[in-house]
Protein backbone atom coordinates (compact mmCIF):
# COMPACT_ATOMS: atom_id res chain seq x y z
CA UNK A 1 0.00 0.00 0.00
CA UNK A 2 1.28 3.46 -0.84
CA UNK A 3 2.09 5.68 2.09
CA UNK A 4 -0.38 8.35 3.22
CA UNK A 5 -3.30 6.53 1.56
CA UNK A 6 -6.42 6.44 3.71
CA UNK A 7 -7.54 2.98 4.77
CA UNK A 8 -10.97 1.97 5.92
CA UNK A 9 -10.17 0.48 9.32
CA UNK A 10 -13.68 -0.96 9.67
CA UNK A 11 -12.90 -3.83 7.28
CA UNK A 12 -9.76 -4.96 9.15
CA UNK A 13 -10.19 -7.78 11.67
CA UNK A 14 -7.27 -9.31 13.60
CA UNK A 15 -7.26 -12.29 11.22
CA UNK A 16 -7.13 -10.01 8.18
CA UNK A 17 -4.26 -8.01 9.67
CA UNK A 18 -2.28 -11.24 9.99
CA UNK A 19 -3.13 -12.37 6.46
CA UNK A 20 -1.98 -9.03 5.07
CA UNK A 21 1.53 -9.90 6.26
CA UNK A 22 1.69 -13.07 4.14
CA UNK A 23 3.28 -13.24 0.70
CA UNK A 24 0.82 -12.99 -2.21
CA UNK A 25 0.93 -13.54 -5.98
CA UNK A 26 1.40 -10.57 -8.30
CA UNK A 27 -2.04 -9.00 -8.76
CA UNK A 28 -1.09 -7.51 -12.15
CA UNK A 29 -0.07 -10.79 -13.83
CA UNK A 30 -2.69 -12.80 -15.72
CA UNK A 31 -3.23 -16.42 -14.68
CA UNK A 32 -3.28 -19.29 -17.21
CA UNK A 33 -6.51 -19.39 -19.19
CA UNK A 34 -7.29 -15.70 -18.76
CA UNK A 35 -7.94 -13.91 -22.06
CA UNK A 36 -5.68 -10.91 -22.70
CA UNK A 37 -7.36 -8.26 -24.86
CA UNK A 38 -5.49 -6.12 -27.35
CA UNK A 39 -7.00 -2.94 -25.89
CA UNK A 40 -5.72 0.17 -24.17
CA UNK A 41 -9.04 1.13 -22.51
CA UNK A 42 -7.99 -0.09 -19.08
CA UNK A 43 -4.69 1.76 -19.20
CA UNK A 44 -6.43 4.93 -20.37
CA UNK A 45 -8.75 4.73 -17.37
CA UNK A 46 -5.88 4.33 -14.93
CA UNK A 47 -3.82 7.11 -16.53
CA UNK A 48 -6.69 9.61 -16.52
CA UNK A 49 -7.66 8.68 -12.95
CA UNK A 50 -4.09 9.05 -11.74
CA UNK A 51 -3.99 12.62 -13.05
CA UNK A 52 -7.43 13.53 -11.66
CA UNK A 53 -7.02 16.08 -8.87
CA UNK A 54 -10.44 17.03 -7.51
CA UNK A 55 -8.98 19.74 -5.28
CA UNK A 56 -8.09 21.89 -8.30
CA UNK A 57 -11.72 22.62 -9.27
CA UNK A 58 -13.59 25.78 -8.32
CA UNK A 59 -17.23 26.83 -8.22
CA UNK A 60 -16.72 28.42 -11.63
CA UNK A 61 -15.61 25.05 -13.05
CA UNK A 62 -18.73 23.38 -11.66
CA UNK A 63 -21.01 26.07 -13.12
CA UNK A 64 -19.23 25.75 -16.45
CA UNK A 65 -19.87 22.00 -16.43
CA UNK A 66 -23.56 22.60 -15.70
CA UNK A 67 -23.80 25.00 -18.64
CA UNK A 68 -22.59 22.43 -21.17
CA UNK A 69 -25.02 20.30 -23.13
CA UNK A 70 -22.46 17.56 -23.83
CA UNK A 71 -20.10 17.16 -20.90
CA UNK A 72 -16.46 16.12 -20.99
CA UNK A 73 -14.50 14.06 -18.51
CA UNK A 74 -13.13 17.33 -17.14
CA UNK A 75 -16.69 18.52 -16.54
CA UNK A 76 -17.37 15.20 -14.83
CA UNK A 77 -14.35 15.71 -12.60
CA UNK A 78 -15.65 19.13 -11.59
CA UNK A 79 -19.09 17.72 -10.74
CA UNK A 80 -17.45 15.13 -8.45
CA UNK A 81 -15.23 17.65 -6.71
CA UNK A 82 -15.73 19.12 -3.22
CA UNK A 83 -16.41 22.46 -4.96
CA UNK A 84 -19.68 21.00 -6.24
CA UNK A 85 -21.15 20.21 -2.80
CA UNK A 86 -22.53 23.73 -2.17
CA UNK A 87 -24.25 23.53 -5.57
CA UNK A 88 -26.02 20.21 -5.08
CA UNK A 89 -29.47 21.76 -5.51
CA UNK A 90 -28.58 23.22 -8.91
CA UNK A 91 -26.87 20.00 -9.94
CA UNK A 92 -29.96 18.03 -8.88
CA UNK A 93 -32.17 20.22 -11.05
CA UNK A 94 -29.88 19.68 -14.05
CA UNK A 95 -29.69 15.92 -13.42
CA UNK A 96 -33.45 15.64 -13.10
CA UNK A 97 -33.93 17.51 -16.37
CA UNK A 98 -31.61 15.07 -18.15
CA UNK A 99 -33.37 12.09 -16.60
CA UNK A 100 -36.84 13.29 -17.59
CA UNK A 101 -35.61 14.20 -21.10
CA UNK A 102 -34.39 10.67 -21.82
CA UNK A 103 -36.47 8.44 -19.54
CA UNK A 104 -39.63 10.45 -18.79
CA UNK A 105 -40.92 9.44 -15.36
CA UNK A 106 -40.28 5.71 -15.94
CA UNK A 107 -38.36 3.62 -13.41
CA UNK A 108 -37.48 0.00 -14.24
CA UNK A 109 -37.99 -2.64 -11.57
CA UNK A 110 -36.08 -5.90 -11.13
CA UNK A 111 -34.81 -8.23 -8.45
CA UNK A 112 -31.54 -10.11 -7.92
CA UNK A 113 -31.51 -13.90 -7.56
CA UNK A 114 -28.55 -15.41 -5.75
CA UNK A 115 -28.22 -19.02 -6.93
CA UNK A 116 -24.93 -19.90 -5.15
CA UNK A 117 -22.65 -18.37 -2.54
CA UNK A 118 -19.56 -20.55 -2.92
CA UNK A 119 -16.52 -18.38 -3.53
CA UNK A 120 -12.81 -18.96 -4.15
CA UNK A 121 -11.75 -15.36 -3.50
CA UNK A 122 -10.55 -13.74 -0.31
CA UNK A 123 -11.98 -10.23 -0.44
CA UNK A 124 -11.64 -8.97 3.10
CA UNK A 125 -14.81 -6.81 3.01
CA UNK A 126 -17.21 -9.42 1.55
CA UNK A 127 -19.57 -11.78 3.37
CA UNK A 128 -19.08 -14.49 0.72
CA UNK A 129 -15.26 -14.58 0.93
CA UNK A 130 -13.76 -18.06 1.09
CA UNK A 131 -12.47 -17.65 4.67
CA UNK A 132 -15.74 -16.39 6.12
CA UNK A 133 -17.51 -19.18 8.02
CA UNK A 134 -21.01 -18.93 6.57
CA UNK A 135 -23.62 -21.43 5.46
CA UNK A 136 -22.84 -22.20 1.82
CA UNK A 137 -25.49 -23.33 -0.63
CA UNK A 138 -26.08 -23.80 -4.34
CA UNK A 139 -29.45 -24.17 -6.02
CA UNK A 140 -30.04 -27.00 -8.47
CA UNK A 141 -32.09 -26.54 -11.66
CA UNK A 142 -35.36 -27.48 -9.95
CA UNK A 143 -34.74 -25.02 -7.11
CA UNK A 144 -33.74 -22.25 -9.54
CA UNK A 145 -37.03 -22.79 -11.36
CA UNK A 146 -39.00 -22.57 -8.10
CA UNK A 147 -37.24 -19.33 -7.18
CA UNK A 148 -37.92 -17.86 -10.60
CA UNK A 149 -41.56 -18.93 -10.52
CA UNK A 150 -41.95 -17.17 -7.17
CA UNK A 151 -40.29 -14.00 -8.47
CA UNK A 152 -42.27 -13.97 -11.73
CA UNK A 153 -45.52 -14.30 -9.78
CA UNK A 154 -44.89 -10.80 -8.36
CA UNK A 155 -45.08 -9.32 -11.87
CA UNK A 156 -41.38 -8.67 -12.36
CA UNK A 157 -40.04 -9.26 -15.87
CA UNK A 158 -36.34 -8.59 -15.29
CA UNK A 159 -33.97 -10.64 -13.18
CA UNK A 160 -30.31 -10.34 -12.21
CA UNK A 161 -28.62 -13.71 -11.63
CA UNK A 162 -25.75 -13.74 -9.12
CA UNK A 163 -23.30 -16.32 -7.82
CA UNK A 164 -20.27 -16.30 -5.60
CA UNK A 165 -17.09 -16.24 -7.66
CA UNK A 166 -16.30 -19.95 -7.86
CA UNK A 167 -15.61 -21.39 -11.31
CA UNK A 168 -15.45 -24.91 -9.91
CA UNK A 169 -18.87 -24.74 -8.22
CA UNK A 170 -20.75 -22.25 -10.41
CA UNK A 171 -19.44 -23.39 -13.78
CA UNK A 172 -20.18 -21.53 -17.00
CA UNK A 173 -22.48 -24.41 -17.97
CA UNK A 174 -24.35 -24.12 -14.64
CA UNK A 175 -24.86 -20.37 -15.12
CA UNK A 176 -25.95 -21.04 -18.70
CA UNK A 177 -28.64 -23.46 -17.51
CA UNK A 178 -29.89 -20.80 -15.08
CA UNK A 179 -30.14 -18.36 -18.00
CA UNK A 180 -32.14 -20.86 -20.06
CA UNK A 181 -34.60 -21.33 -17.19
CA UNK A 182 -34.81 -17.57 -16.68
CA UNK A 183 -35.72 -17.02 -20.32
CA UNK A 184 -38.95 -18.97 -19.68
CA UNK A 185 -40.05 -16.43 -17.07
CA UNK A 186 -38.35 -13.08 -17.78
CA UNK A 187 -37.90 -10.65 -20.66
CA UNK A 188 -34.53 -9.27 -19.49
CA UNK A 189 -31.73 -11.31 -17.88
CA UNK A 190 -28.64 -9.80 -16.30
CA UNK A 191 -25.59 -11.49 -14.85
CA UNK A 192 -23.37 -10.54 -11.95
CA UNK A 193 -20.92 -13.42 -11.74
CA UNK A 194 -17.16 -13.88 -11.95
CA UNK A 195 -15.36 -12.30 -14.95
CA UNK A 196 -15.01 -14.59 -17.97
CA UNK A 197 -13.39 -14.78 -21.38
CA UNK A 198 -15.26 -13.39 -24.40
CA UNK A 199 -16.15 -16.85 -25.77
CA UNK A 200 -17.75 -17.74 -22.44
CA UNK A 201 -19.76 -14.53 -22.46
CA UNK A 202 -20.83 -15.42 -26.01
CA UNK A 203 -22.11 -18.80 -24.77
CA UNK A 204 -24.10 -17.19 -21.94
CA UNK A 205 -25.54 -14.68 -24.39
CA UNK A 206 -26.74 -17.61 -26.50
CA UNK A 207 -28.32 -19.06 -23.35
CA UNK A 208 -30.36 -15.89 -22.88
CA UNK A 209 -28.25 -13.36 -20.98
CA UNK A 210 -28.66 -9.73 -22.08
CA UNK A 211 -26.15 -7.80 -20.00
CA UNK A 212 -23.26 -8.23 -17.59
CA UNK A 213 -22.36 -6.17 -14.53
CA UNK A 214 -18.86 -6.32 -13.04
CA UNK A 215 -17.82 -4.28 -10.03
CA UNK A 216 -14.18 -3.23 -10.11
CA UNK A 217 -14.62 -2.49 -6.37
CA UNK A 218 -11.77 0.05 -6.48
CA UNK A 219 -9.71 1.31 -9.43
CA UNK A 220 -6.72 1.97 -7.16
CA UNK A 221 -4.56 -1.04 -8.06
CA UNK A 222 -2.39 -0.64 -4.93
CA UNK A 223 -5.41 -0.63 -2.64
CA UNK A 224 -7.04 -3.40 -4.69
CA UNK A 225 -4.03 -5.60 -3.97
CA UNK A 226 -4.50 -5.25 -0.20
CA UNK A 227 -8.25 -5.98 -0.37
CA UNK A 228 -8.20 -9.08 -2.60
CA UNK A 229 -5.72 -11.52 -1.12
CA UNK A 230 -6.53 -14.78 -2.95
CA UNK A 231 -8.38 -16.16 -5.94
CA UNK A 232 -8.92 -15.15 -9.56
CA UNK A 233 -10.41 -11.85 -8.45
CA UNK A 234 -6.96 -10.84 -7.23
CA UNK A 235 -5.89 -10.27 -10.85
CA UNK A 236 -6.66 -6.58 -11.30
CA UNK A 237 -6.33 -6.14 -15.11
CA UNK A 238 -8.44 -9.21 -15.91
CA UNK A 239 -11.33 -7.76 -13.93
CA UNK A 240 -10.74 -4.29 -15.36
CA UNK A 241 -11.27 -5.54 -18.93
CA UNK A 242 -14.32 -7.72 -18.19
CA UNK A 243 -16.92 -5.35 -19.68
CA UNK A 244 -15.04 -5.13 -22.96
CA UNK A 245 -14.79 -8.92 -23.16
CA UNK A 246 -18.56 -9.12 -22.51
CA UNK A 247 -19.25 -6.73 -25.38
CA UNK A 248 -16.94 -8.72 -27.65
CA UNK A 249 -18.98 -11.77 -26.63
CA UNK A 250 -22.14 -10.13 -27.93
CA UNK A 251 -23.75 -8.87 -24.74
CA UNK A 252 -26.19 -6.02 -25.33
CA UNK A 253 -25.19 -4.05 -22.26
CA UNK A 254 -22.58 -3.77 -19.52
CA UNK A 255 -22.71 -2.39 -16.01
CA UNK A 256 -20.00 -0.61 -14.03
CA UNK A 257 -19.53 0.13 -10.37
CA UNK A 258 -17.05 0.77 -7.60
CA UNK A 259 -17.85 -0.16 -4.01
CA UNK A 260 -17.89 3.35 -2.61
CA UNK A 261 -16.06 3.65 0.68
CA UNK A 262 -13.30 1.12 0.06
CA UNK A 263 -10.93 3.85 -1.08
CA UNK A 264 -11.11 7.51 -2.11
CA UNK A 265 -14.67 7.54 -3.43
CA UNK A 266 -14.17 10.58 -5.69
CA UNK A 267 -11.28 8.90 -7.50
CA UNK A 268 -13.20 5.63 -7.78
CA UNK A 269 -16.35 7.36 -9.05
CA UNK A 270 -14.27 9.28 -11.60
CA UNK A 271 -12.62 6.07 -12.79
CA UNK A 272 -15.98 4.31 -13.07
CA UNK A 273 -17.44 7.09 -15.19
CA UNK A 274 -14.28 7.35 -17.28
CA UNK A 275 -14.30 3.59 -17.91
CA UNK A 276 -17.92 3.63 -19.11
CA UNK A 277 -17.38 6.82 -21.16
CA UNK A 278 -14.37 5.39 -23.01
CA UNK A 279 -16.05 2.05 -23.73
CA UNK A 280 -19.18 3.82 -25.01
CA UNK A 281 -17.03 5.61 -27.58
CA UNK A 282 -15.38 2.40 -28.71
CA UNK A 283 -18.67 0.43 -28.73
CA UNK A 284 -21.41 2.99 -29.56
CA UNK A 285 -24.11 0.30 -29.63
CA UNK A 286 -23.48 -0.78 -26.03
CA UNK A 287 -26.05 -0.02 -23.36
CA UNK A 288 -24.30 1.44 -20.33
CA UNK A 289 -25.38 1.03 -16.71
CA UNK A 290 -24.02 2.27 -13.40
CA UNK A 291 -24.50 0.90 -9.91
CA UNK A 292 -23.67 3.00 -6.87
CA UNK A 293 -23.22 0.71 -3.84
CA UNK A 294 -21.76 1.76 -0.53
CA UNK A 295 -20.12 -0.66 1.91
CA UNK A 296 -22.49 -2.52 4.24
CA UNK A 297 -21.96 -4.74 7.33
CA UNK A 298 -21.48 -8.48 6.68
CA UNK A 299 -21.74 -11.68 8.71
CA UNK A 300 -18.86 -11.82 11.23
CA UNK A 301 -18.13 -8.11 10.80
CA UNK A 302 -20.98 -5.80 11.73
CA UNK A 303 -18.60 -2.84 12.05
CA UNK A 304 -18.03 -2.36 8.32
CA UNK A 305 -19.04 1.06 7.05
CA UNK A 306 -18.26 3.25 4.02
CA UNK A 307 -15.39 5.70 4.46
CA UNK A 308 -16.41 9.35 4.01
CA UNK A 309 -19.36 8.55 1.71
CA UNK A 310 -22.39 10.16 3.32
CA UNK A 311 -25.75 10.77 1.67
CA UNK A 312 -24.79 14.11 0.04
CA UNK A 313 -21.69 12.51 -1.46
CA UNK A 314 -23.69 9.51 -2.74
CA UNK A 315 -26.20 11.89 -4.32
CA UNK A 316 -23.33 13.83 -5.88
CA UNK A 317 -21.89 10.66 -7.49
CA UNK A 318 -25.25 9.52 -8.89
CA UNK A 319 -25.97 12.96 -10.36
CA UNK A 320 -22.49 13.24 -11.87
CA UNK A 321 -22.99 9.90 -13.66
CA UNK A 322 -26.31 11.16 -15.05
CA UNK A 323 -24.83 14.42 -16.32
CA UNK A 324 -21.82 12.69 -17.92
CA UNK A 325 -23.84 9.96 -19.63
CA UNK A 326 -27.49 11.04 -19.91
CA UNK A 327 -28.66 7.82 -21.62
CA UNK A 328 -27.17 5.46 -19.02
CA UNK A 329 -29.20 3.33 -16.65
CA UNK A 330 -28.46 4.02 -12.97
CA UNK A 331 -29.37 1.53 -10.25
CA UNK A 332 -29.63 2.22 -6.54
CA UNK A 333 -29.00 -0.81 -4.33
CA UNK A 334 -31.02 -2.04 -1.34
CA UNK A 335 -27.86 -1.28 0.59
CA UNK A 336 -29.60 2.11 0.85
CA UNK A 337 -32.75 2.73 2.88
CA UNK A 338 -36.14 3.34 1.27
CA UNK A 339 -35.97 7.11 1.82
CA UNK A 340 -32.61 7.47 0.06
CA UNK A 341 -33.62 5.22 -2.83
CA UNK A 342 -36.91 7.03 -3.37
CA UNK A 343 -35.11 10.38 -3.40
CA UNK A 344 -32.50 9.18 -5.89
CA UNK A 345 -35.04 7.76 -8.38
CA UNK A 346 -36.92 11.05 -8.24
CA UNK A 347 -33.75 12.85 -9.42
CA UNK A 348 -31.36 10.70 -11.44
CA UNK A 349 -31.63 6.93 -10.88
CA UNK A 350 -33.72 4.93 -13.36
CA UNK A 351 -33.68 1.42 -11.98
CA UNK A 352 -34.64 -0.02 -8.61
CA UNK A 353 -34.65 -3.50 -7.12
CA UNK A 354 -37.56 -4.80 -5.05
CA UNK A 355 -38.42 -7.89 -3.04
CA UNK A 356 -34.71 -8.41 -2.48
CA UNK A 357 -32.95 -11.27 -0.71
CA UNK A 358 -29.15 -11.52 -0.83
CA UNK A 359 -29.24 -15.08 0.53
CA UNK A 360 -29.58 -18.34 -1.40
CA UNK A 361 -33.14 -19.63 -1.78
CA UNK A 362 -34.71 -16.52 -0.29
CA UNK A 363 -37.72 -16.20 -2.60
CA UNK A 364 -39.47 -19.58 -2.47
CA UNK A 365 -40.88 -21.14 0.70
CA UNK A 366 -40.33 -24.59 -0.85
CA UNK A 367 -36.53 -24.42 -0.50
CA UNK A 368 -35.41 -25.59 2.94
CA UNK A 369 -31.62 -25.44 2.52
CA UNK A 370 -30.89 -21.75 2.33
CA UNK A 371 -27.48 -20.03 2.20
CA UNK A 372 -26.39 -16.98 4.18
CA UNK A 373 -26.70 -13.41 2.88
CA UNK A 374 -23.85 -11.55 1.18
CA UNK A 375 -24.54 -8.32 3.07
CA UNK A 376 -27.24 -6.62 5.11
CA UNK A 377 -29.92 -4.81 3.13
CA UNK A 378 -31.56 -1.58 4.28
CA UNK A 379 -34.68 -1.62 2.09
CA UNK A 380 -36.76 -4.77 2.50
CA UNK A 381 -39.87 -3.54 0.67
CA UNK A 382 -41.81 -6.00 -1.47
CA UNK A 383 -42.37 -5.56 -5.20
CA UNK A 384 -45.89 -4.31 -4.50
CA UNK A 385 -44.69 -1.78 -1.92
CA UNK A 386 -41.98 -0.36 -4.20
CA UNK A 387 -44.47 -0.22 -7.09
CA UNK A 388 -46.96 1.83 -5.07
CA UNK A 389 -44.27 4.05 -3.52
CA UNK A 390 -42.97 4.95 -6.99
CA UNK A 391 -46.47 5.86 -8.10
CA UNK A 392 -46.92 7.98 -4.97
CA UNK A 393 -43.85 9.98 -6.04
CA UNK A 394 -45.33 10.61 -9.50
CA UNK A 395 -43.15 7.99 -11.16
CA UNK A 396 -44.20 5.17 -13.49
CA UNK A 397 -42.93 1.68 -12.55
CA UNK A 398 -41.91 -0.28 -15.64
CA UNK A 399 -41.37 -4.05 -15.62
CA UNK A 400 -39.79 -4.22 -19.07
CA UNK A 401 -38.99 -1.62 -21.72
CA UNK A 402 -37.82 -3.89 -24.55
CA UNK A 403 -39.82 -5.17 -27.52
CA UNK A 404 -38.69 -8.54 -28.88
CA UNK A 405 -39.45 -9.37 -32.51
Amino acid sequence: MQQNEPINESILSDAVRQDLKKERIDHMTYLPGMEVLDSDIGQQVLTRTSSYNYHCYTEADVRRALSHENRTLDDFGALLSPAALPLLEEIAQAAQRETRKHFGNSVCMFTPLYIANYCENYCIYCGFNCHNKIHRAQLNAEQIEKEMEAIASTGLQEILILTGESRSKSTVAYIGEACKIARKYFKVIGLEVYPMNSNEYAYLHQCGADYVTVFQETYNSHKYETLHLQGHKRIFPYRLNAQERALKGGMRGVGFGALLGLDDFRKDAFATGCHAWLLQRKYPHAEIAFSCPRLRPIINNDKINPMDVHEPQLLQVVMAYRLLMPFSSITVSTRECARVRDNLVSIAATKISAGVSTGIGGHSDEISEKGDDQFEISDSRSVEQVFHDLQAHGLQPVMNDYVYV
